[in-house]
């Protein structure tokens, strides 16, 4: 039986998840999109966490595809359904966290559920409601101007309350803080008094494998990442490098960034700085008028790639460049001609021989991952927390296939390129 069924509304993020179900010693499958209904779970699967691009699409889109992914997952027996969402809680006035959880609480038959963006080994806590990213609330830091979901209101209650017709309560620090029987009681007395969704604090992993417990019987859990580690110890499992393990390959090794997260232009400028001449701007304005420079990237990479230092292709700019960018092209072509140009270059780099291949940024890592016709990843080794490598065959990588890092824009420490390769010398 299938212990755990994640729904992720991203792909970096959905590897974010899996990579901290490993860890704590699960065995986990990631799929990338709902698999056929003929298609079954790995037999030694304990948890398939299935990728979605559904963060910021239409509501009603969100909904239909999270409650596809729920229905595929309920059929290989699912014991439990963790609903991943952001670690910064990111979503517009609509949704889509609201609306997804509402129609995954319908379809499971179920009235509550608690909800936790928490992951403090990435500096992400909940105090009194309120999300900090570091020392700064989540509205004062970089999200505050994200280009798809602005986030300048980090009380997640009032985040939360518009997006859901449920009533939205509260688990503070000091019930948190005395464990697991008083976060359980906190629980129920919510419940009873029509509470349908829970934010809960969380300023610790200690804070996160208390509330793993308490949610251990519940049918839906809605969270970041960082909840995951409290889960596989419900089932009795413990860390295990055979959780971990994952096929050698050989090859080229390349970093693509699509995101301009504060931390992802770090980690570009970090490159630019020890790899002088070994990367390649992307000029979203250039994309739109039609020149060739998909061709002209692919290019100047191929003769570079036998070099064991990664070559680096990137769209990563500041937020003044992107708002200007969107203000010529507005905010979905921009978007989706970086992404698809990224997405066409990976290909092309794979078909070159790249076999190790770094992806930062959420939308990117989904236009990839779709673009080099990857279904389904073996989990490996974190790279840092929420960024693991992976393993995955793809028809551009045939024999042996190729391993991936999807990194969320916001995650990583600055030299994050150049420790992913260091990590698999």
């Amino acid at each position: 039986m299938l212990k755990l069924g994640c729904i992720a509304d991203d792909f970096t993020g959905a590897t974010d998840l899996a990579s901290n179900l490993v860890r704590q010693g699960m065995r986990v499958v990631q799929t990338l999109g709902v698999p056929t209904a003929s298609v079954g779970v790995d037999a030694d699967a304990d948890a398939v966490v299935i990728a979605l691009k559904s963060r910021t699409i239409a509501p009603q889109d969100a909904v239909a595809q999270s409650l596809a992914a729920l229905a595929w997952l309920r059929q290989q027996g699912a014991g439990q359904i963790y609903f991943k969402v952001c670690s910064t809680f990111d979503s517009t006035p609509q949704g889509n966290i609201g609306p997804v959880a509402d129609a995954l609480m319908c379809a499971l038959g179920t009235d509550f559920a608690p909800v936790c963006p928490a992951f403090p080994e990435n500096l992400r806590t909940v105090y009194k409601g309120y999300l900090y990213t570091g020392d700064v609330l989540l509205s004062e830091g970089s999200m505050r101007d994200h280009p798809l979901t602005p986030m300048r209101d980090a009380n997640l209650v009032r985040v939360l309350q518009p997006q859901t017709t449920r009533r939205v309560g509260l688990v503070p620090f000091d019930v948190v803080s005395q464990g697991t029987e008083a976060i359980d009681e906190r629980l129920r007395a919510l419940r009873e008094r029509g509470v349908g969704l829970a934010i809960v604090d969380a300023l610790s992993n200690a804070d996160l494998w208390a509330m793993g417990r308490a949610f251990a019987d519940l049918p839906l859990i809605v969270a970041g990442s960082g909840v995951a580690i409290g889960l596989p110890q419900n089932h009795g499992m413990q860390p295990s490098p055979e959780a971990e393990r994952l096929p050698q390959v050989h090859g080229h090794r390349a970093v693509i960034s699509g995101s301009c997260s504060s931390a992802s232009n770090a980690q570009v400028a970090d490159f630019v700085k020890r790899h002088p001449g070994r990367n390649f701007p992307i000029d979203a304005l250039a994309l739109a008028t039609g020149a060739s420079v998909v061709d002209d990237a692919v290019a100047w990479a191929r003769p570079l790639l036998s070099s064991s230092t990664p070559v680096l292709i990137h769209a990563t700019t500041t937020p003044d460049a992107v708002q200007r960018v969107q203000e010529q092209l507005g905010v979905a072509r921009a978007g989706h001609l970086v992404e698809q140009a990224l997405a066409a270059i990976a290909v092309q780099l794979v078909q070159a021989g790249v076999r190790q291949l770094v992806v930062a940024g959420g939308e990117t890592s989904g236009a990839c991952v779709q673009a080099l016709g990857i279904t389904r990843l073996q989990i490996g080794a974190p790279i840092d927390p929420g960024v693991p490598w992976c393993h995955a065959h793809s028809p551009a990588a045939e024999p042996g296939g190729v391993r991936v890092a999807l990194k969320s824009g916001n995650f990583g420490t600055v030299d994050f390129f150049d420790k992913a390769f260091r990590s698999e010398a």
